[in-house]
């Protein structure tokens, strides 16, 4: 179904792609798309048929009122297009959507047509995953690609991963044999409070996102939900001085890896997007994939003032759990995260998993409140 009329000619379009599921801890991936759409007003232009790629048991319809006439939306993918305005306009084709439930080829196949038809010269895949990762620390975002050349242009990670895959991957993959350039970015969530919505990790795959297109991205009201995000998490967390200290553990453990990389480079090229922001005059600042494994539930309570905070992590276990696989690392077989609505969450420093999400490069720790996957 390829319907393009009334989409004018594009300029150095890219493709950014995210998708609900397995492969957006946290709705981090898929609320960044949405944001692009909500701060450049894009509009839809074209959806794929749901009957071809969900199965209905597991991604429902919704029934709602509209004007007093009961109206059903089916789960599908929809596109939309953006112009991002500045010295060097240039367009942007958003895909949002749920990953499929069945003919994963096919629907890959479909939006690679819309991608040629369009003229698209780069394809982004935004995700995001599980992993032991602080909340009190800079998200790590990684970005990876198939192509050797565009992993040294670009100063990406050439993924060599092998195993189980989401939608992310697969798509990947078939931009790669199609002949289209194909990044994944890759944002890390604490395990520990999985829950969506994650505006810190959403505020880091769009950070990324800019330095990776190098454009502007307008952020609304994102850097202070992160902000009030991460005040929430931290009440929480010292409420109970078991979490606190498996916090202070992951703390030290991050900390210790970055040192050679906090002194020089990831100072400046934060300096470098404070300096573009300030001369630009802009803003200043379902289961899912995990680096454990496994799936994770979606339950919140009211802060004051009627904020959403994050729920309190369960209790860590005494005995020390063992060494974790980095925070991109893709699930083993035979472990698939449960999509039925009635699987139960899993969080805590003690959710331990067997499975792990899809990506095999460490952290790309550049990035200031962001930064992983492929």
């Amino acid at each position: 179904m390829i319907e393009l009329e009334g989409v004018p000619e594009l300029i150095d379009p890219v493709m950014v792609a995210a998708f609900e599921g397995w492969n957006d801890a946290g709705d981090a991936a898929s609320t960044a798309v949405a944001h692009l759409e909500r701060e450049w007003k894009g509009e839809v232009f074209a959806a794929l048929d749901a009957e071809d790629y969900y199965d209905f048991q597991v991604n429902r319809p919704t029934v709602f009122m509209d004007g007093g006439v009961r109206k059903i939306t089916w789960p599908t993918t929809r596109l939309s297009v953006v112009r991002v305005g500045g010295d060097k306009p240039r367009d942007l084709v958003l895909v949002r959507g749920i990953e499929p439930s069945m003919r994963w080829r096919s629907f890959c196949n479909e939006l690679l047509g819309f991608a040629h038809e369009l003229g698209v010269e780069l394809v982004v895949v935004l995700g995001a995953l599980l992993g032991d990762t602080p909340h009190t620390r800079p998200v790590p975002i990684s970005g990876t690609t198939s192509d050797a050349d565009l992993a040294r242009r670009m100063d990406l990670e050439e993924t060599k991963y092998e195993g189980p895959t989401g939608i992310v991957g697969v798509l990947q993959e078939a931009c790669t044999h199609a002949g289209v350039p194909a990044v994944s970015l890759w944002a890390a969530v604490p395990h520990y409070v999985s829950q969506p919505p994650n505006p810190k990790a959403t505020l880091a795959l769009l950070n990324r996102l800019e330095d990776l297109l190098d454009i502007r991205i307008p952020l609304g009201e994102l850097p202070e939900d992160a902000r009030a995000w991460q005040v929430g998490v931290d009440q929480l967390a010292a409420e109970d001085s078991e979490v606190a200290e498996y916090v202070q553990t992951l703390e030290e453990a991050r900390d210790t890896a970055e040192l050679p990389e906090a002194s020089g480079e990831a100072i400046a090229r934060e300096f470098e997007r404070y300096l573009r922001r300030r001369d630009g005059g802009g803003p200043t600042a379902g289961g899912h994939a995990t680096a454990d494994g496994g799936d994770a539930g979606s339950y919140l309570r009211e802060g004051p003032g009627g904020r959403t905070r994050p729920p309190m992590p369960s209790r860590p276990e005494p005995e020390q759990p063992e060494a974790d696989p980095r925070p991109g690392t893709e699930p083993q077989p035979g472990t698939e995260p449960k999509d039925d609505a009635g699987s139960g969450p899993q969080t805590g420093p003690r959710a331990r998993r067997e499975s792990r999400p899809e990506t095999d490069p460490a952290p790309d720790d550049d990035s200031d409140d962001s930064s992983d996957e492929d």
